[in-house]
């Protein structure tokens, strides 16, 4: 299996309002490093798995829906908590659905999203795609 991972960086604002997320239930911001990873059991034809540009303009175009904006008020979220682990899964199957169409999109095996809120604490999502 073959992978690319390309990072970026965005900020949110939300609030985690349930009684086990403590200070976190009033609204904060948090700032997250994504990478992505596009897996691939073949190379393409031009020996990788995805053009790098094309892959961060991807990321860039989905985290600019995200970047800024307090996702109490964001209309994917409504009646969702925005956890860490809510916002990977919604980023992998975002970056996968402007892959759709892609010839090389549509031969990744699969996309994990790791967000980094810090260098201690992370959390992650595996979409695994039927290629």
């Amino acid at each position: 299996m073959f992978s690319l991972t390309v990072r970026r960086h965005f900020m949110i604002a939300h609030s985690l309002p349930r009684e086990v997320f403590g200070p976190a239930q009033a609204l904060h911001g948090a700032t997250f490093v994504a990478e992505v990873t596009f897996r691939r059991r073949a190379l393409n034809q031009d020996s990788i798995v995805l053009d790098i540009g094309a892959a961060g303009g991807i990321i860039e175009d989905v985290l600019s829906g995200l970047n800024y904006k307090n996702l109490d008020e964001h209309p994917d979220f409504v009646g969702r908590l925005s956890t860490t682990e809510a916002l990977a899964e919604y980023i992998a199957h975002a970056v996968a659905a402007k892959l759709k169409d892609d010839d090389d999109g549509r031969e990744l095996a699969g996309i994990d999203v790791t967000l980094r809120e810090n260098p201690d604490a992370w959390a992650a999502y595996t979409l695994d795609l039927s290629a």
